[in-house]
């Protein structure tokens, strides 16, 4: 393995920025600081005027494999994660067929180790029949449990009480929540079925996957973590009424923002329609302005993607027949960036939300940090740099993206994945393959 030397970069790291160098050894962190000592055959990386932050953790990912490949695979999707300044993904079970025991979690990280420029971790699904595969599941091999608590997109919806209490008291991890209400969901396709047909305008998505919808099954989830002591993270808010539920600096029982619900609102279905049609979705603005806020105080603790890509023929269906979800993490890093140029939002903030807190909540081994003997998952950003989105340009299967009308104000020059280079100004290393994302065995 090649040793590398960043210099000249400005690193953003743990609330504080500082000129200092990188030297890599060994895929890790060796030194950092001034004069450093630095082998011969060692490679330069000049980041002379940039910034030098920890690879992003991205908490909530969609890659479709297997089963879905035709929409996206980890091999594609992992290289769109590079070229965005991921490091590392936790991918959903939400797959064909579902993540349901350590069997599959273990077929998927035998994927990943042969396919996947980033580094990787795996949620294991739960469902109404598998309580015993969750309760005995390694805490140290996977991501997490996800729970789709009242609305699923993949068959795994899990609403018998006693299943859900039985998670909920006996998960050995933290346990992640899709929120919806289902009933309420589908009384509200019917009411716009009766209004509109079968051609309901996509601006009716916020008003059928509703925000009482959300705020009901969110306030269930909160209420059963509470009962069970259970460690809750409840996944993609998007509602200013959620955040009633969440405390700042609570470790126990945390909430996410994806970076979609932080940049559309409901006026953006009519140049978009079905292409920001996702679950949850998009809503007013003063629900995406309140979860800004959320983000900056404490209330909301990671910045993910919840990257699910279609097709673009899938997604040139009717309300109905259009799939939700979106591909977004090729451009999550930057999109987070223009925040900051717009909404308070600042580099320090992005990486606490999207590196530091990933890694502490979900209790991720020597990752989400710039310190000396932790892996070297770096991403460098050009602050200066101009980032037009272009359909020849991106490396997601699918081949689109909701951002194409964008030039955005910074780029992405280099990153590095435990200790290789796995992007650099635009090129992909195609043999750069990340690590299996180890994590700490205690974690309930």
């Amino acid at each position: 393995m090649t040793d590398l030397l960043i210099t000249g970069g400005t690193l953003i790291n743990e609330g504080t920025r500082t000129h200092e160098d990188i030297l890599i050894r060994n895929g890790r962190i060796e030194s950092i600081g001034s004069n450093l000592q630095v082998p011969s055959s060692c490679k330069i990386i000049e980041a002379e005027g940039k910034w030098v932050l920890p690879g992003l953790i991205d908490d909530q990912v969609h890659f479709r494999e297997p089963g879905l490949t035709h929409k996206a695979c980890i091999h594609t999707e992992s290289q769109a994660a590079v070229a965005g300044g991921v490091t590392t993904y936790f991918e959903m079970p939400n797959v064909s067929p579902p993540t349901l025991d350590m069997e599959r979690i273990e077929e998927k990280c035998a994927i990943a180790s042969r396919d996947s420029l980033a580094n990787y971790g795996f949620f294991l699904g739960a469902s109404n029949e598998n309580l015993e595969a969750v309760k005995s599941a390694d805490p140290a091999r996977i991501a997490g449990v996800k729970v789709f608590m009242g609305s699923s997109t993949g068959n795994m919806l899990v609403d018998e009480e006693t299943v859900l209490e039985g998670i909920f008291r006996n998960a050995p991890t933290i346990i992640a929540t899709h929120c919806e209400d289902t009933p309420m969901i589908l009384a509200n396709e019917e009411d716009a079925r009766n209004k509109y047909g079968d051609e309901v305008p996509f601006a009716e998505h916020g008003n059928i996957r509703s925000r009482e919808a959300c705020l009901k099954s969110s306030s269930m989830a909160v209420e059963l973590a509470k009962r069970e002591n259970a460690k809750l993270h409840v996944l993609h808010i998007t509602t200013e009424e959620e955040l009633d539920l969440f405390e700042s600096g609570h470790d126990r029982i945390t909430a996410e923002a994806c970076v979609h619900h932080l940049w559309f609102e409901d006026s953006s279905y009519a140049t978009l329609g079905s292409q920001i049609k996702c679950n949850p979705a998009i809503k007013k603005v003063s629900d995406r302005d309140a979860v800004r806020r959320a983000v900056m105080d404490g209330r909301i603790s990671i910045l993910a993607t919840d990257h699910a890509p279609h097709t673009w023929e899938e997604k040139q269906g009717t309300y109905f027949n259009a799939p939700s979800g979106l591909p977004l993490i090729q451009h999550s890093l930057l999109l987070m960036m223009e925040m900051c140029q717009q909404n308070g939002f600042s580099p320090e903030l992005i990486v606490e939300r999207a590196c530091h807190a990933p890694a502490r909540l979900f209790q991720v081994k020597d990752r989400g940090y710039l310190r000396e003997g932790y892996w070297a998952d770096i991403v460098v950003v050009d602050p200066e740099g101009k980032t037009p989105v272009k359909d020849t340009e991106l490396f997601s299967k699918c081949g689109w993206s909701p951002f194409s009308h964008l030039t955005f104000t910074h780029s992405i020059e280099t990153t590095i994945v435990s200790g290789k280079v796995a992007y650099h100004q635009g090129q992909l290393q195609m043999d750069c393959r990340g690590q299996r994302a180890q994590f700490c065995k205690d974690r309930r």
